[in-house]
């Protein structure tokens, strides 16, 4: 793999100042991207980009909140005007909800799931898929998650929302091919990230390593590989994808 082949690229992340988001901000900037960091995180983030900086990479940071419209069109906007373009998206951003059964869910928690995992891809995918058609194309990678495959017990939201990321990536895989842009997903599985470990137990992250054919939770690295690779000239002819990166749980 040539580190230098993202060079002169741009690529945008949300969520990208923790877990998943922040290994592939790493991985595209190690890559020799420039990169934008949107998310809610301001401290964390600012953070982030220092160290970014430390590395000698070009890393701007973007306050977003991705259920909002106009605050992902004013921050691909920004994108484009301090770093020239965008080449690449990963629309990592999401919210979990709560866990409980079915009947017990609240409203305002779908209301809030809906808004930042579905809506939000939504949002940003129209703003990205604008800018990168003004250069001639591009590649978008959008965070589906296991719970877009397969449904989940007590999880009832955000599983919906994850199973509408993979229909807004077919749609938009089928649209946009011809004029240069690329559109797939990932579908991480039981991930040791910031996310799991406030919205699980010990025991509960215990018994899902246990569950997984590999044995063990994946690191965000993980999932951050097969998202670069996804906007990487290597996968010029994957399209409309949904790439599990679960240890082999959706196998079955």
């Amino acid at each position: 793999m040539n580190e230098a082949d993202f060079a002169g690229r741009v690529a945008l992340v949300t969520g990208g100042a923790d877990g998943m988001g922040w290994a592939a901000v790493q991985r595209f900037a190690a890559r020799g991207a420039a990169v934008a960091i949107c998310d809610t995180n301001v401290e964390l983030a600012g953070q982030r980009i220092a160290a970014l900086k430390a590395m000698g990479a070009t890393a701007k940071y973007f306050e977003t909140q991705v259920g909002d419209p106009q605050a992902c069109e004013q921050a691909v906007r920004g994108v484009v005007a301090e770093l020239g373009r965008l080449d690449f998206a990963f629309n990592n951003a999401g919210y979990p909800g709560e866990l409980l059964p079915f009947a017990e869910q609240k409203p305002a928690i779908w209301d809030r799931v809906i808004a930042v995992t579905l809506s939000g891809v939504f949002h940003c995918m129209r703003a990205e898929l604008t800018a990168m058609l003004a250069t001639g194309g591009g590649a978008i990678v959008n965070n589906a998650s296991i719970s877009g495959l397969v449904g989940f017990a007590t999880l009832a939201p955000y599983s919906a929302a994850k199973h509408g990321v993979l229909g807004l990536t077919k749609c938009a895989a089928l649209e946009y091919a011809r004029q240069g842009i690329r559109v797939n997903a990932i579908c991480p599985g039981y991930m040791d990230t910031s996310m799991t470990q406030q919205s699980t137990t010990a025991a509960m992250r215990e018994a899902l390593a246990a569950s997984a054919p590999i044995g063990r939770l994946g690191a965000p690295s993980e999932a951050a590989d097969v998202a670069t690779w996804l906007c990487s000239s290597a996968a010029s002819y994957v399209n409309g994808a949904c790439i599990p990166v679960d240890g082999g749980v959706t196998a079955a």
